[in-house]
C-alpha cells in the first residue's frame, strides 16, 4: 500500500479558502462533503484534516498530521504557549492570507506609542506574543485575553488599546482606532515536524512542493507579448522586468519588425509598458500564467 500525507487545514475561513485554493491549483481535487473533518484529495496519495487554526500546530507537532498550512502568528501564538509542541519546520511560506499584528487605540486616547502603554490594558486574541513583544520594549501593561471582538473592548471599557490582526484597516477605523505599533508580520506557511520520514513520504512531499513552486512563481510572473522595430530590441528588452533571455522572432513580411516573447518574473506597472510603447513597441499583449516550472 503507497504512503499518504496528511495535511492539516484550518476548517472555514480565508486561510482555508487560500489553502484549498492553491491546493485544487497544484493539481489536487479536492470534494469535500459539507461538514465532513477529513477529505481524500485526487491526484497525489494526500489526506486532508479540518481543524481550528490553532489546533494546527499541536497535530503536526505531534504527528497526527504530516503537515500544516497556518499563520506564522498562529504558530508562533501557539508555540508560546505550549513549548512542547515545539520543533516544527517552516517549509514554505504561501504568499496568501497576509495580515500585521499591531497595537491600536481610540484616535482620541493619550495613547499614541509604545512608550505609553506602561500601565494600560492591552485586549487581545494573542496574549502570549503581546507579552514577548512588552517584555522586549520593557513595558508592563495588563493582558486583557479574549477570544474574538477584540476591537470594540475600548469602547466597552474593558481596555485602552488593543493588539489585534490588520488587513486593511477599516475594521479598525470603523470602530474608531489608530494603530501606532506593528508587532509582528504574517503570511501563511506550510509546515512539518522534525520526525523523520520514509523515502516514500519525502518523494510525495518534494511532489507537491514542486507543484506548489510552480503555482507561487506563476502569481506574479507574466507573459508579455509584442512587436518592435529591429532597431529597438536592445532598449526594450532591458526594460522587462526580471525577465529571461526572450524570444525574437521575425514579423512575416516586414524585415524591420520582430515579435518578443519573454516572461517577466517582476511585476509589470503601468509606467513599464508606457515606456515600451515610447520606444516603439506595439500590440503590447499581458497575460497571466496559471503555472510554472524549471
Amino acid at each position: 500500500m503507497s504512503k499518504s500525507l496528511r495535511i492539516a487545514l484550518q476548517k472555514k475561513g480565508r486561510l482555508a479558502e487560500g489553502s484549498i485554493k492553491l491546493l485544487e491549483q497544484s493539481g489536487l481535487g479536492i470534494f469535500r462533503n459539507p461538514g465532513a473533518l477529513t477529505c481524500r484529495a485526487r491526484g497525489l496519495p494526500i489526506e486532508l484534516l479540518f481543524v481550528r487554526d490553532d489546533d494546527i500546530p499541536s497535530l503536526v507537532a505531534k504527528g497526527v498530521c504530516d503537515l500544516g498550512i497556518a499563520g506564522e502568528n498562529v504558530l508562533l501564538e501557539e508555540a508560546l504557549a505550549s513549548p512542547e509542541d515545539q520543533g516544527l519546520q517552516t517549509v514554505r511560506s504561501l504568499g496568501f492570507s497576509f495580515c500585521t499584528l499591531k497595537l491600536a487605540a481610540p484616535k482620541d486616547s493619550k495613547i499614541s506609542g509604545v512608550e505609553d502603554l506602561r500601565g494600560a490594558r492591552i485586549a487581545t486574541s494573542y496574549p502570549q506574543i503581546l507579552a514577548k513583544y512588552l517584555k522586549e520594549n520593557d513595558i508592563i501593561a495588563d493582558c486583557v485575553p479574549l477570544k474574538g471582538a477584540v476591537e470594540i473592548a475600548p469602547a466597552l471599557e474593558l481596555a485602552d488599546a488593543i493588539c489585534d490582526l490588520v488587513s486593511s484597516g477599516a475594521t479598525l477605523a470603523a470602530n474608531g482606532l489608530v494603530d501606532f505599533a506593528t508587532v509582528m508580520k504574517s503570511e501563511a506557511v506550510l509546515v512539518r515536524s522534525n520526525n523523520v520520514w520514509d523515502d516514500e513520504r519525502e518523494a510525495l512531499l518534494r511532489r507537491l512542493l514542486r507543484r506548489m513552486d510552480g503555482v507561487i512563481a506563476s502569481r506574479a510572473t507574466k507573459y508579455i507579448m509584442l512587436n518592435a522595430p529591429k532597431s529597438a530590441i536592445g532598449e526594450i528588452t532591458e526594460l522587462l522586468p526580471g525577465a529571461d533571455a526572450p524570444t525574437i522572432i521575425p514579423l512575416a513580411g516586414r524585415e524591420d519588425q520582430m515579435a518578443i516573447h519573454a516572461v517577466c518574473r517582476e511585476t509589470i506597472f503601468w509606467d513599464t509598458l508606457e515606456e515600451l510603447e515610447a520606444r516603439g513597441a506595439q500590440s503590447i499583449l499581458v497575460l497571466p500564467i496559471e503555472k510554472m516550472m524549471g
